[in-house]
């Protein structure tokens, strides 16, 4: 029985849902002054783990042909999960996250009911296209709106300063790493993996933009941070951007599956440390034990990536 929960642990790559949730912890305080009322933002966690983790495991079946020839030892072509078992898993998550965001509120309903869209959209159809990249920036787009959605009084609210500019810096950096992972149990050429680090460090720069005060000056107009002056966030952001960078280098230099694996796991963890800069960059010093328990999130996220591969 361990050895099946293990594989669907697998199936869903358990590790990154850590960074969906980390979207979550800072969509909310973006658009709320805590994590009150608790049980809303309960709901929410809830709906972008289910959403998420179904996500992971319809994109292995729809993979499994390729699976079959090039991830021979995920939990599928192996055999230590059968396919009906996987749909049924898949159907069950996806449930799971559609009810929650039902209990949070009828925006985060209609939320996640796009993300579940473009999570079928990206899985299905998608993936091997030249559009691929784009929907799964996508998900993650939403998947940070689905934090702010319990907000919204109608629906222009989810659209609103600062979250949109949050939620499209990181589906903009999400795009670079899908398009980075895009050969990553194979052999990927420094060609690919350039111009997918390019966009990654867009995103970057989006936040740096933002960070900076460089908005207005683009009319642009965002609510005024809480953290003051912006140095030493700009200071985080560069650590967090060497941090990814130096670990794309080296894969640009020897594009081997383990270096580019590495490489993507990196640059998913760090979207938890983008969110909790965040938080704290906008909410101030008021905000630090959110930032920090966001942060946290890193914790269960590496010590999982040890047993269970997130790619």
């Amino acid at each position: 029985m361990s050895h099946r929960i293990i594989a669907l642990l697998k199936l869903c790559r358990l590790p990154t849902v850590f960074t969906a949730l980390a979207d979550i912890c800072a969509g909310f305080l973006l658009t709320h002054l805590t994590w009150h009322p608790p049980v809303q933002f309960a709901w929410l966690l809830l709906a972008s783990a289910g959403l998420y983790l179904s996500g992971m495991v319809f994109n292995d079946i729809f993979d499994l042909p390729v699976d079959r020839q090039e991830r021979p030892r995920r939990p599928l072509p192996s055999g230590q999960i059968s396919v009906s078992t996987a749909v049924v898993f898949g159907i069950l998550l996806m449930g799971i996250g559609i009810g929650a965001a039902a209990f949070a509120g009828k925006f985060s309903l209609l939320v996640a009911i796009a993300l579940a869209v473009a999570i079928f959209l990206y899985d299905g159809l998608l993936k091997k296209t030249p559009l691929g990249p784009i929907a799964m920036g996508s998900c993650r787009f939403l998947n940070v709106l689905l934090g702010a959605s319990s907000a919204a009084t109608q629906w222009s609210d989810l659209w609103s300063l600062p979250q949109i500019w949050h939620a499209a810096a990181i589906g903009v950096y999400i795009v670079g790493v899908t398009w980075f992972a895009r050969k990553e149990a194979g052999i990927s050429s420094w060609t690919s993996l350039l111009p997918a680090l390019i966009i990654a460090d867009l995103g970057l720069l989006m936040f740096a933009a933002w960070i900076g005060g460089l908005l207005p000056q683009w009319g642009i107009s965002m609510p005024a941070p809480g953290f003051d002056p912006p140095e030493t966030m700009l200071l985080l952001l560069g650590a967090i951007a060497l941090t990814i960078n130096r670990r794309a280098i080296v894969a640009l230099g020897d594009p081997t599956p383990a270096n580019v694996q590495m490489t993507i796991g990196t640059m998913l963890i760090s979207i938890i440390s983008l969110d909790a800069m965040v938080i704290y960059f906008h909410r101030g010093p008021d905000a630090m034990v959110f930032a920090l328990i966001t942060l946290a999130l890193i914790l269960p996220a590496t010590f999982l990536r040890r047993l269970i591969p997130m790619t």
